[in-house]
This record gives structure tokens, sequence and C-alpha cells, in this order.
């Protein structure tokens, strides 16, 4: 009887201990979740901003029309990918800089603030600031020679 009552009085002081431990692992679980999710979500929209930047300055910047500058080039690639990544955690720029012997480089970048299910995070935590991630991509064309890239 001594050996049972023993075994007994044991399994009843361990028997919260795993919903201590269940409670304990699930707010880790839901931050890892919450953090694969935004950066699976961050690296899908950084191969379709690569993609698309480049088609976008190829279209805009490489066979320039009659009177337009690079400025003016790199404002209208901007507002087309503005266009096409519309979210509200999502901005994107442009920048053009001129290179040598008549070269441009066309400059964009990508800014993604995370987000919790579609809803915005907030710009810091315990006074630490939490930035954008961004991305960029940038393309050489010679607008004098339409279809050359570097």
């Amino acid at each position: 009887m001594g050996l049972s009552h023993g075994l007994l009085s044991k399994a009843r002081e361990n028997q919260g201990q795993a919903t201590i431990e269940l409670a304990a692992l699930i707010p880790c679980v839901l931050i890892i979740a919450l953090i694969s999710v935004n950066g699976l979500g961050f690296i899908s929209k950084c191969a379709s901003f690569d993609r698309l930047a480049r088609q976008t300055i190829t279209t805009y910047a490489a066979a320039p029309q009659a009177g337009v500058d690079s400025s003016a080039a790199a404002q209208a690639i901007q507002r087309e990918l503005a266009l096409r990544f519309s979210d509200d955690a999502l901005s994107v720029s442009v920048q053009v800089e001129a290179r040598a012997l008549g070269l441009y480089r066309y400059r964009a970048e990508l800014a993604w603030k995370p987000t919790l299910f579609g809803r915005g995070f907030r710009d810091s935590i315990f006074g630490v600031s939490l930035p954008p991630l961004t991305h960029q991509t940038e393309l050489v064309v010679d607008p004098y020679k339409p279809g050359v890239f570097f």
C-alpha cells in the first residue's frame, strides 16, 4: 500500500505541470509564427518588386520619350511601382544618378512595415524604434542606346 500511495501522491503533485508548460509555450509559438509569416511575406514582396522594378525601369528609362529627362523618368517609374505595390504597409521610392559616359543608375527601394494580421504595429516598443524593412534593386541604363543595360 505504501508504494502505490507514494506514486499516487507524486502524480497529484505533477498534475498541473503540463498545463503550466503549455501556457508558457503558447505565446512563444505564436510569436515565432507571426515572425515567420511576416518574414515570408517580405521575401515574397521582394521577389515581385525585383522583377517589376527592373521591368518598369526598362520600360520608362531605357528609351525615354523625346523631352523626358532622367528625373521625370524616375518619377514615372515611382508612380507605376506605387500603383503595383499599393498596400498600407508598403512604400516605394526611386532615385536616379548620372554615371560616366551618359549612363544613369536607377535605384528602386521598397520599404515594408511588418503587420499583425493586416494591422500595423506601433513604431516603437519600450522606447526602441522599429524601422521598416527595406529592399533595393538597381539597374544602370544607357538612354541613348535602347536595350543596353549594365
